[in-house]
C-alpha cells in the first residue's frame, strides 16, 4: 500500500511541474539571426 501512495504522489508532482512549466510558457529569450553555419564533409 505504501508503494502505491508513494508511485501516486510521484506521479501527481510530476504531473503537477508539466503543467506548472507549460504554462509559464516558452522563456522570452531572442534568437540569433544569424543560421548555424554547419560544414559537410566532402564525398569521396
Amino acid at each position: 500500500m505504501r508503494a502505491l501512495i508513494a508511485a501516486t504522489t510521484g506521479l501527481v508532482l510530476a504531473f503537477a511541474l508539466v503543467l506548472t512549466i507549460t504554462a509559464m510558457g516558452s522563456p522570452m529569450g531572442k534568437t540569433s539571426p544569424k543560421p548555424l553555419l554547419t560544414t559537410v564533409p566532402a564525398h569521396p
